[in-house]
C-alpha cells in the first residue's frame, strides 16, 4: 500500500506521473482488487499532480474533463499534452485552428485543477526563430478569464541556442527540462514556472532512482521554487531574474513501473 502525499507547501512544488492506467503499476501501484474506474481517484491522493497523455493524440469530451475534475482532491492539478496536431507540422504559423478547437474543447472544465500545457514537438523540428516565435505568438495567454500556462518541449539539438532562451522568456513560457534522458537538456528558467520531465528510473532501483539522484532531483526542484537555477544542469541564456517558482516535476519514461514510486519519494523527501 502506498504511502498517503504530504501537504503540498507553499513553495508549490508538484511531483507526478505520466497518466494513470498502466497495467504493471496494479497490485504494485495500485492495492489489488482496486477497481480500474477508480485508479485516478486513488492515483491523484498519492501524487500531486498528472501529466495527462491522452490529448496529446486526440481530443477528449468536456463532459470527461469535468470527470476528472470532481475525482480529484481539491489541491491537485493536472498538465496537458497538447494535440500533436498543433506541434507535428512544418509550418508553425498556421497552427492557430489546431490551437483554438484545444483550447475551446473542454479543458476550462478542469477549472482550477487545470495546470501547465505542454507542447510537444518531435524530434526533428529544428530551431527556426520567426517560425517558432509565430507559434509562441499564437498560443493564449487566458481563455474565458482563466489564465493558462505553456510550456514547451523542443527534442532537436539546435534549441539549445540563447535565442531560443530569449524567446521564450519574451512570451512568458517555459521550456520543459528534460532530465536523465537522451534528448537536449535547457533548464533555463522562462516563465513564472518551471516544468521538468525526468526518465531515468531503472528497473533496478525499487524507487526507480537510487536515493542520492532523489535528493539531487528535490535539490533542484527546491532551487527553482526559490527563484534559483540549478548549478549542475545545462543552461544557454542569461541568468533569469530571481522570483520563486511553481515546480511541476514529473517521471516519465525510463522504467516505468517505478515511476509512482519515484515520485511517492519525491514527495516524502520534499515534504519532510
Amino acid at each position: 500500500m502506498a504511502t498517503p502525499k504530504k501537504t503540498v507547501k507553499a513553495t508549490h512544488i508538484r511531483v507526478g506521473i505520466g497518466g494513470w492506467t498502466f497495467e504493471p503499476w496494479r497490485g504494485v501501484f495500485y492495492p489489488e482488487g482496486l477497481a480500474q474506474k477508480r485508479e485516478l481517484e486513488y492515483a491523484s491522493q498519492q501524487l500531486t499532480t498528472i501529466e495527462i497523455n491522452g490529448t496529446f493524440y486526440g481530443s477528449q469530451k468536456p463532459a470527461t474533463f469535468a470527470k476528472w475534475h470532481d475525482e480529484t482532491p481539491e489541491d491537485f492539478m493536472f498538465a496537458l499534452k497538447a494535440p500533436r496536431f498543433a506541434t507535428h507540422r512544418r509550418v508553425l504559423s498556421e497552427a492557430r485552428d489546431s490551437i483554438d478547437r484545444f483550447v475551446a474543447s473542454g479543458v476550462l472544465e478542469l477549472k482550477d485543477k487545470l495546470g501547465p500545457i505542454n507542447w510537444q514537438f518531435p524530434p526533428t523540428k529544428q530551431f527556426d526563430a520567426d517560425d517558432f516565435g509565430s507559434f509562441l505568438e499564437l498560443l493564449p495567454a487566458q481563455a474565458d478569464g482563466r489564465t493558462l500556462r505553456h510550456a514547451v518541449e523542443v527534442r532537436h539539438k539546435s534549441f539549445c541556442d540563447e535565442a531560443f532562451v530569449a524567446l521564450a522568456r519574451k512570451y512568458n513560457v517555459a521550456i520543459v527540462v528534460a532530465g536523465d534522458s537522451k534528448y537536449p537538456q535547457i533548464a533555463d528558467p522562462t516563465a513564472p514556472f518551471v516544468y521538468a520531465r525526468i526518465m531515468g528510473t531503472e528497473e533496478a532501483q525499487p524507487l526507480g532512482y537510487a536515493k542520492k539522484a532523489l535528493d539531487r532531483w528535490v535539490e533542484r526542484a527546491r532551487t527553482w521554487a526559490s527563484g534559483g537555477t540549478p548549478d549542475d544542469l545545462d543552461s544557454y541564456g542569461r541568468a533569469a531574474p530571481k522570483k520563486a517558482r511553481d515546480v511541476f516535476l514529473f517521471v516519465i519514461s525510463g522504467h516505468k513501473a517505478h515511476n509512482p514510486a519515484a515520485a511517492m519519494a519525491l514527495i516524502e523527501r520534499i515534504g519532510a
